[in-house]
């Protein structure tokens, strides 16, 4: 949902009295950040080689959270809320 699609939505749900229960964000779990010095790793995804080349797994630094990571939705939360507040 593009930010003047929901400011709009949450306008009109304001002026009528309306709650916001429920909303739908494209990709939303990809907005959000690590924290300052959270550090996490993850198996390299399907389609890369999963061992280099001394014959070693591969494991690779995630810098952004994306979906199914235990954080995401949490990381999220903590980017989004500021937003909304600040409006």
């Amino acid at each position: 949902m593009r930010p003047t699609s929901l400011r709009a939505l949450a306008s009109i749900a304001a002026g009528t009295g309306m709650l916001m229960r429920r909303w739908d964000f494209v990709a939303a779990y990809l907005q959000g950040e690590l924290q300052d010095g959270e550090v996490v790793y993850c198996h390299a995804p399907p389609g890369y080689s999963t061992t280099g080349a001394d014959g070693k797994p591969r494991i690779c630094r995630v810098e952004k959270p994306v979906y199914g990571m235990a954080q995401a939705g949490r990381r999220w939360q903590r980017t989004l809320f500021p937003w909304l507040t600040d409006y």
